[in-house]
């Protein structure tokens, strides 16, 4: 029996896809939290010896390669520094102290800084914070872009799903005129997804903000983007296909981000195309709900 659950959780692990949807997006739920399913290896190795069969025991081999194969990379302190630094930070729109947020990006390095649940009364704290290190910025909505280079081709991305009011604004896009050349630069909010034990995850109108985000990525003139957003899921999450089939994997680090207090999935993401993101990591809590999440890339 130990030996059989080995095999299922190696498979699971390898094969998420095969987990359907419905009822109620286990498939999904599953992608979400695939690195959490390495936990099942020490418990299935106490059992395996417990019992002392030598079958179990070499079976927990099967998972432990899997997960290993999947995520070990993503230990690996190692990444070469890029041309640029990006930071990606839901701010949360109840943050007791924005300013303070604020000023905890500002005095970071990052070369662009893009926020999410930006209110209108935090927005003059953040642009007096990041005037002096950062003096180009774009806001659109509940979201915003401060960069130390010169933005231009400013403009709304349209990612509301049906039924959504026009006051929903989530997303922008910018060129980001860098040393090394034009950027295109994205920032994104996607719908809040649900975890209900009679419903399961619910993540329609996230997966139709995906579709909406792909295609305005699709039709991208320029060959280097660069994607920053909350985009509440993980980059294992099928809802995401659409989206991360268009951008390339980023480099090390787990960085998970979400919640603060005791994060257990990075759900802020930064991804690139033409360009390589060669490490990701979490930095310290703000005030918000969500940590902040940095990025080295390569152009």
């Amino acid at each position: 029996m130990t030996a059989a659950f080995c095999l299922l959780v190696a498979v699971l692990l390898v094969f998420p896809g095969l987990v359907p949807n419905t009822p109620g997006r286990v498939g999904s739920l599953l992608e979400t939290f695939l690195p959490w399913l390495g936990l099942a290896v020490p418990v299935l190795l106490v059992l395996a010896l417990l019992r002392r069969s030598p079958l179990a025991t070499c079976a927990v081999l099967l998972p432990a390669t899997a997960w290993w194969g999947l995520f070990g990379g993503l230990l690996l302190s190692g990444g070469a520094a890029g041309e640029l630094t990006v930071i990606q930070h839901n701010i949360s729109d109840v943050n007791p102290d924005p300013a303070a947020t604020a000023r905890a990006l500002a005095g970071t390095d990052a070369d662009l800084i893009a926020v999410e649940e930006l209110t209108a009364p935090a927005l003059p704290a953040f642009e007096a914070a990041m005037a002096a290190g950062r003096p180009h910025h774009a806001t659109r909505g509940t979201v915003g872009l401060w960069s130390k280079y010169p933005l231009s081709g400013v403009r709304l991305v349209d990612i509301r799903p049906k039924g959504v009011g026009e006051g929903w604004n989530r997303g922008l896009r910018a060129t980001a005129r860098t040393p090394y050349g034009d950027v295109a630069v994205y920032v994104a909010h996607l719908p809040s997804v649900r975890i209900g034990p009679a419903t399961g995850l619910s993540s329609g109108p996230r997966d139709e903000s995906a579709g909406l985000l792909a295609e305005a990525l699709a039709a991208e003139p320029l060959d280097r983007v660069i994607l920053l957003g909350d985009l509440n899921s993980t980059l294992d999450d099928r809802g995401l296909e659409p989206v991360t089939s268009l951008m390339e994997e980023p480099g090390p680090g787990f960085a998970f981000s979400w919640p603060a207090r005791l994060p257990v999935a990075r759900i802020d993401q930064v991804l690139a195309r033409s360009a390589t993101v060669t490490r990701v990591r979490s930095l310290p809590a703000t005030g918000s709900d969500h940590l902040p999440v940095a990025a080295d890339i390569r152009l």
